[in-house]
């Protein structure tokens, strides 16, 4: 069995899974982590649980220690510097007249590298930017680009619920979302409507993009001619969360028909 702990490098950021090191560490905790770039101060955000070995299809880095005075003088030091330093490239930018724009800069907690993130529409050039920061810093400098969907994540706003972003308050990951979830939910696809404040899609329309594939299952189509108890009529109104829908019959008026409702528990479930 090898016990494991979840935790985050920053707030609300993607979580990481890492080997306990037999440390004892519960949720909220602050450490010191091995990472491929090297030492991260992390935040622990669940208990420690344990697993079978064999389920782990790749290798867990390990907790270093719980952070100690030192560390955390060190991470705040680490965190000023980085602004410094996003000040810096911003007026290089400037100089080397490059269309980027920073959104964050971020010192690993052994400093042994300094990583910009930027966005930018087109592809950028930034060797020369490259060699003047790390002729600055003497560290390693690594520039990557992000989308508009991180930079909403980063900066937050209310959305259209009149709630916080998702994406700013606890989704960690940014799945993919497509036009079909907003067709398959039988949305207006008017872009005001559909779109986040990043100008993307919603990403609340992956929630229950399941429950309508797995309702729509036997129900007709708008404007489909189906036979009710009371004669031929044509599909006027489809409620796919609720599993039913209204059919105009000529000479007798509106005529609901109502599914069995899918129990959503298992796959090609048919309760």
């Amino acid at each position: 069995m090898v016990k494991i702990i979840n935790c985050e490098f920053k707030k609300n950021g993607k979580s990481y899974y890492f080997d306990s090191n037999n440390i004892e560490l519960k949720k909220d905790d602050q450490i010191i982590v091995e990472t491929e770039r090297g030492l991260q101060f992390a935040t622990v955000i669940s208990d420690v649980k344990e697993i079978e070995e064999s389920s782990l299809n790749y290798n867990l880095q390990k907790v270093v220690r719980k952070v100690t005075k030192d560390d955390i003088s060190k991470h705040i030091k680490n965190i000023n510097d980085a602004k410094s330093a996003l000040k810096k490239a911003e007026s290089l930018v400037q100089k080397l007249k490059l269309e980027m724009k920073f959104t964050e800069v971020i010192y690993t907690f052994d400093r042994n590298q300094l990583l910009f993130y930027y966005l930018s529409d087109n592809r950028v050039d930034f060797r020369e930017l490259a060699r003047e920061l790390a002729s600055i810093y003497k560290t390693r400098i690594e520039l990557r680009q992000i989308g508009v969907r991180d930079k909403a994540k980063e900066i937050s706003g209310i959305g259209p619920c009149g709630r916080e972003l998702c994406c700013a308050c606890f989704l960690q990951d940014l799945d993919s979302v497509s036009i079909s979830m907003a067709k398959n939910q039988n949305l207006a696809l008017n872009p005001t409507k559909i779109n986040g404040l990043c100008g993307r899609l919603l990403c609340c329309l992956n929630y229950e993009d399941v429950l309508y594939t797995e309702n729509k299952t036997d129900m007709p189509e708008l404007g489909d001619i189906v036979k009710t108890e009371h004669g031929e009529g044509t599909v006027f109104l489809v409620d796919i969360p609720n599993r039913k829908y209204l059919v105009n019959v000529p000479e007798h008026g509106k005529v609901e028909i109502k599914l069995e409702k899918k129990c959503g528990k298992c796959e090609n479930c048919n309760k």
